[in-house]
Formats: structure tokens, sequence, C-alpha cells
């Protein structure tokens, strides 16, 4: 006992003094849980979901969409409407090798009566399709029709091996095959039969054959 009362004394403290050292003091504020937990507390600025009002505000601003730089130009629609009835890859066989070429047919209109049919031959794709497209404005023809899209009267040709006829066929739609149906749809021509008795599977014959067919149509 001697020994604990002479460490007290050269130490001048108590274990109960000790203790309330340790012991926070109960003159500070009170934070509660919810301030604790939730950022932005301290400046007293929170959305309803806990967020800080600051860090709200970047966000709001990184989520904004800049306007585009001179904006996107609007697409000029094209006089003809266009679509590719054949495109065949030709090999050509040369004394240095085989050279390779593009064929490309295709048909042309406006649906309104005017249409052609051209073909276009290129080492790109592209520019085969090029060439068609200004063939077929030099070969376009303009169909003789009511303001219906109905033709006046029936009408039978021939082109190279293919042969075409065309009926008038009031109320049953265009009815057609083969790339017939093309030169009809970009003609405008509505309410057709047309039948290809031939058996010819040549689409740029069948569509020369149905231009010619056109051609032969005369205005009552």
């Amino acid at each position: 006992m001697s020994e604990t009362k002479q460490q007290e004394a050269t130490t001048g403290s108590t274990p109960e003094a000790e203790v309330s050292a340790m012991t926070p003091s109960t003159d500070a504020p009170a934070v509660s849980e919810s301030e604790a937990t939730v950022p932005g507390a301290a400046t007293g600025a929170t959305d309803g979901r806990g967020r800080g009002a600051r860090s709200q505000g970047a966000n709001d601003r990184r989520n904004q969409r800049r306007p585009r730089r001179g904006g996107r130009p609007e697409r000029v629609r094209p006089e003809f409407d266009q679509k590719i009835i054949s495109i065949r890859r030709v090999t050509r066989v040369m004394a240095g090798g085989r050279r390779f070429s593009f064929s490309v047919a295709m048909v042309i209109g406006d649906k309104r009566g005017k249409v052609g049919v051209g073909i276009g031959k290129a080492g790109d794709t592209q520019l085969a399709i090029e060439k068609a497209v200004r063939d077929a404005k030099k070969n376009m023809i303009t169909v003789s029709m009511n303001k219906e899209g109905h033709i006046p009267h029936d009408v039978h040709t021939k082109y190279a091996s293919s042969e075409v006829m065309m009926m008038p066929a009031p109320g049953r739609g265009l009815v057609a095959g083969s790339s017939v149906r093309t030169v009809l749809e970009h003609a405008g021509v509505k309410d057709v039969t047309a039948k290809i008795f031939s058996r010819s599977k040549n689409k740029l014959n069948n569509a020369r054959a149905a231009v010619e067919a056109l051609k032969q149509l005369k205005k009552n």
C-alpha cells in the first residue's frame, strides 16, 4: 500500500482524475446522426435526396447538352427515286492476269409518269452506279396515263428474248413480277396486271421490255 501512495504522490493525480480527463465535456453542442451522415449538412443546403446544392449544380451543368457547331445540314431529296435491279462482277482475263469490273443496271423515276432504265460499268461500284444513273436519265420516257395512274389500253411487246404484256385492271392494284414491277412502280402506274411470257431471267431485258411496252401507250 505504501508503494501505491508513493506513486500517487509522485504523479500528483488520482485514477478518478484520469477518467474525468478522458471523458468529453457536455458543454460542446451535440451533432445529430442525420447531420453527421448527410453530406452538405454543415452548410445547411441539401436537396430532397441528401445531395449538396453545390454538387447538384455541377451535375446539372455536366448533363446539359452542348449545341452542335453549325448544325446538321438537311438532306436534299433527289429528283428521281432509284433502285438497282442487277449488279454483277465481271472478270476479264488479260495477259498479266484477271481484271475485275462491276456492271450495274438501275431503274429511276419520279413516280409521276417519268421512268428510265440505264446500265453502268466501272472498276468501282459507286462509279458504276453513277454511270447507270446518267444513262437512265438519257433514256428516260414519259408514260401516257390518266390522272388516276391507269394505262389507257392493253399493250404487248418483245425486247430481245423478253416478252411482256400489260393490261389495265381497275381495283386490283399493281400485279407484276421481276423488274417489270420495279419499272411500273417508279413510273407511278397503278391498277395494272403485267405478264412475262418469256422464260428469260435477265432482269435488264425484262425492264427494257417494260419500258418499250410503256412507249407504245397512246392517249385516248
